[in-house]
């Protein structure tokens, strides 16, 4: 089979390159941007993986040789999996090799904001020595944690709050909490009570119609004017504009992103400059073996399909 890479912004691929040549495979590196760059380079290619480049309908219309797509990471945002299926392609993903990290970063952030951390080390570094700053700060053990969406990362995320003493509550519409995932003592609610009860709030959902700005003006009001809101899911769930105006307002205590609507956050965003907003780059993912894994499974899961064995990872169901 033809497998090429379609776009690649890490600083070499070298581990799945040993792992396609070992099997037989030769893959070259493409650099295509949009979707005229994949119709014109990816002409009788059979397997992509992909980074960023867009898969959208009228790709896959000029693509029908193309028979998968593996995605680098959990999200298939940039794939539109309905014309995926149409056409035939199996998309996969790589659901499970940063969720350590993901659930650690959620939780460091958790803990910054709730012992707001950032405000204390800038005014020390000015020269403030002054604990009183920080006032209030609650105890852990009287706090609740909404954790919303109870995937892989959500339910890590949930084990490793209750570990340091909050209660948690959860949300989610498909998974319920069990003993074989050890959240069978989580208690769910609907979305709006979550809302309502936590005092701080961690997102672990895809972004689909559904999510899409599900915490918004409606949400924020919801929630205590103590709360925090983390995500480290993705940038979209969150409503920036109605979640810079309830930080500014004093309607909620703070927020911790590590994704954006847009990446990099623009200049104009309305979240710049709000004291109480911590972002972070899209690093929640990264370790340095976070990293290796993601890179070895995904070619590995190319190397399955090329060769006719059962997939790991598939999203979607081709229809052909």
């Amino acid at each position: 089979m033809k497998i090429v890479f379609t776009d690649l912004d890490h600083a070499n691929h070298d581990v799945e390159t040993e792992i396609l040549d070992r099997a037989g495979f030769a893959a070259p590196l493409l650099r295509c941007l949009n979707e005229d760059e994949l119709i014109e380079q990816l002409a009788g290619v059979e397997i992509a993986l992909n980074q960023y480049a867009p898969f959208t309908r009228r790709v896959f219309d000029a693509l029908p040789d193309l028979k998968q797509i593996i995605r680098y990471g959990v999200g298939v945002n940039n794939v539109d999996l309905e014309a995926a299926s149409a056409a035939g392609v199996q998309v996969c993903n790589v659901p499970d090799y940063g969720m350590h990290e993901v659930s650690d970063h959620a939780l460091a952030l958790s803990l910054a904001l709730i012992r707001k951390l950032v405000p204390m080390n800038a005014g020390c570094q000015a020269g403030r020595w002054e604990y009183a700053d920080a006032i209030p700060i609650r105890r852990q053990t009287r706090m609740t944690a909404g954790v919303v969406g109870l995937g892989r990362i959500g339910r890590l995320y949930a084990r490793k709050m209750a570990a340091l003493g909050f209660n948690v509550i959860a949300h989610d519409r498909y998974h319920q909490p069990n003993a074989a995932d050890g959240n069978d003592d989580i208690r769910c609610l609907e979305l709006d009570a979550l809302f309502r009860e936590a005092d701080v709030i961690g997102l672990f959902c895809p972004l689909t119609e559904e999510t899409r700005h599900m915490v918004d003006d409606a949400a924020l009001a919801r929630m205590k004017p103590t709360a925090y809101v983390v995500n480290t899911s993705r940038g979209g769930i969150i409503d920036e504009a109605a979640l810079a105006q309830a930080l500014t307002a004093g309607k909620l205590a703070g927020a911790a992103l590590d994704t954006t609507e847009r990446e990099p956050l623009p200049a104009d965003s309305p979240l710049r400059g709000i004291d109480n907003c911590l972002v972070t780059p899209h690093m929640a993912w990264y370790s340095e073996d976070a990293a290796l894994e993601l890179k070895r499974k995904v070619a590995e899961e190319a190397v399955r399909f090329a060769n006719g064995e059962q997939i790991l990872w598939p999203v979607n169901r081709p229809e052909k």
